[in-house]
């Protein structure tokens, strides 16, 4: 059994996010610090990726001050407490093959400090010395301290209602990491 360790190349990956509200939506991208895959046989069976908070982008508020102004807020101990927590995480626990590129992805998502187990869909394409993980990754918010104007802690918001869960689509590109001992 060959096992191949593939380090994520941060440069190469995205992670785009949507988080509605009554009057409309949000968007922007938040970057991965660092993180790995382990492949048995070219197949996925373990791996962590690290998401740096304080890299999250907001890309539907054109205005420079409201643009500001709202990643601040996203900062702020009402969202992402960037401060205290610069980083979020996903552990890989379980990996199961729904098809010959298709895994069903569970592990333990890390936010401020709070972790739930979360699981989800995730095409990978494997090219020998690359692999590309493509998913989305739907998460409630609340269930990491993040309340800010959330219906279920919160009554007669109306218009200003936050919806709990946001979405995460990543493309993810890891690149195969041989130890001078493999190459010989």
């Amino acid at each position: 059994m060959e096992t191949t360790n593939f380090k994520i190349v941060s440069s190469n990956s995205s992670v785009d996010w949507t988080g509605r509200k009554v009057t409309g939506v949000h968007n922007g991208t938040i970057g991965i610090k660092e993180g790995n895959f382990v492949l048995n046989d070219g197949k996925v069976k373990s791996g962590n990726i690290i998401i740096n908070t304080s890299s999250i982008k907001i890309l539907d508020v054109t205005d420079p001050a409201t643009n500001a102004q709202f990643a601040g807020h996203l900062a702020s101990d009402d969202f992402f407490s960037i401060e205290k927590f610069p980083t979020a995480s996903f552990d890989i626990l379980s990996v199961k093959e729904l098809s010959n590129s298709t895994y069903y992805l569970e592990g333990n998502l890390t936010i401020k400090n709070i972790t739930h187990i979360v699981g989800f869909e995730a095409l990978v394409e494997n090219n020998q010395n690359a692999i590309t993980l493509k998913g989305k990754l739907v998460i409630d918010r609340t269930k990491y301290d993040i309340k800010f104007r959330s219906g279920n802690f919160f009554k007669d918001l109306g218009d200003t209602l936050i919806y709990n869960d946001f979405d995460l689509d990543f493309t993810i590109t890891a690149e195969a990491v041989f130890s001078e001992q493999s190459k010989n």
